[in-house]
């Protein structure tokens, strides 16, 4: 199982596990970073061991490589001095070095190809961690904004305001009533002193009217009789 995979589940297990006790966002985003950190250690101390068993396969390899040198030689050198049985015999441990020259070799490249893609993972998993760091501030603070929206919003439609609304309205309802009370009585009474200056201005701009209009007609007015 990858890197991804095995940290996929582990995510995913703790998430639903938030969700089912209704934790809240900013919960889920530190558990994702926290796992991803924690497999990222993880990781990391695997490709330690993984390279200290690279370099001491590598050393096995030269080892190994340097005995099928040396037999070969050895065996040279008993066929130069006659002795096929030693040249033989020489061949014989060469060729059974070869099979454990050939599984190391086998072997190394497993591992190194492993470290290769172990390296890949890697740089994968640091890359979605700074992304998740980065946006870790920004999903807060959508949490922050969204959860006082929905006070607010619950608070605007909660009962005690609507009652209190309807409290308020009630007493507008009255005061409308007073009011109308006050001007009921007040029909068919004198309009007061205003009235009365109104109604002076009135016969003020009527006089004058009329002397415009007697100014106008001058001699076509009858003569006034003698007294």
């Amino acid at each position: 199982m990858g890197i991804f995979s095995r940290l996929t589940d582990i995510v995913n297990s703790n998430i639903n596990a938030i969700l089912a006790r209704a934790e809240d966002p900013e919960k889920i985003i530190r558990l994702v970073i926290q796992e991803m950190e924690d497999t990222l250690v993880e990781v990391r101390s695997a490709a330690v061991r993984s390279i200290a068993e690279r370099r001491e396969l590598e050393r096995r390899v030269t080892l190994l490589r340097r005995e099928q040198e040396d037999w070969e030689r050895k065996a040279e050198l008993a066929i130069t001095r006659g002795r096929e049985d030693l040249a033989k015999g020489a061949l014989h441990a060469k060729a059974r070095g070869g099979e454990a020259l050939r599984a190391a070799e086998q072997q190394l490249e497993h591992l190194i190809a492993a470290l290769a893609r172990q390296s890949e993972d890697v740089a994968k998993l640091q890359a979605k961690l700074a992304d998740a760091k980065a946006r870790e501030q920004t999903i807060v603070a959508r949490h922050k904004s969204a959860a006082s929206r929905l006070k607010i919003r619950a608070k605007l439609y909660d009962e005690r305001i609507n009652d209190a609304f309807a409290r308020f309205e009630h007493v507008e309802r009255q005061l409308d009533e007073m009011e109308g009370r006050v001007e009921a009585y007040d029909i068919g009474r004198s309009g007061g002193i205003a009235t009365e200056f109104a109604d002076l201005e009135a016969d003020g701009r009527v006089q004058e009217e009329f002397e415009r209009l007697k100014a106008r007609l001058g001699n076509r007015l009858p003569a006034a009789s003698a007294s």
